[in-house]
């Protein structure tokens, strides 16, 4: 599975491959530009997979909500601009011609195309990792507004902090019942 990290703004910083089956500990961080320098990532698996193998909890912070996305390829707003020309081709009724009605034929299959081509995605609320290649649970669902503001809102002291490299900045400073 692909893993892309993304920092706290949620720009992406690079991604690591890690296979799930073999569960390591340690990956490389592959950069995505050249401000990011390359550093290793620990990965937590302790009960990050479910028994049927499917991902439960983010592997970069251990945050156990997850939503699921579909990802539509580059193509999809050109195909959408070509759906609208021609519904209005249509609407003008110059569709009767037979190299017009094989257009919107040929739009229609590739339109059906992309919605099979579109792959799903599991997104972490906290820290905003993608998995790709991951197995999906059925129980997974979808973006939440409610459990993203909860995320948001949330205090730091109720989380362990972020690993250095996703976040880029200095580690939460310990809370004061830490300290107790």
């Amino acid at each position: 599975m692909r893993i892309e990290l993304r920092n706290l703004a949620g720009k992406r910083i690079g991604h690591v491959e890690a296979e799930a089956s073999a569960r390591p500990a340690r990956v490389s961080l592959v950069p995505t530009s050249a401000h990011t320098e390359k550093a290793d990532v620990y990965l937590r698996w302790d009960e990050a997979i479910d028994d049927a193998g499917a991902l439960r909890r983010c592997v970069i912070c251990g945050c156990d909500e997850l939503y699921v996305r579909k990802n539509m390829p580059q193509v999809t707003p050109f195909i959408i601009l070509l759906a609208f020309i021609g519904a209005v081709v249509a609407a003008l009724g110059l569709a009767n011609h037979p190299a017009a009605i094989v257009l919107l034929i040929l739009l229609l299959v590739v339109d059906v195309a992309t919605l099979f081509v579109a792959r799903r995605r599991l997104h972490c609320y906290r820290c905003r990792a993608t998995y790709l290649g991951a197995h999906i649970a059925r129980y997974m669902r979808p973006w939440d507004r409610a459990i993203a503001e909860r995320m948001r809102l949330a205090r730091p002291e109720e989380f362990e902090p972020l690993p250095t490299v996703i976040t880029g900045a200095v580690p939460m400073q310990p809370s004061t019942k830490d300290s107790v």
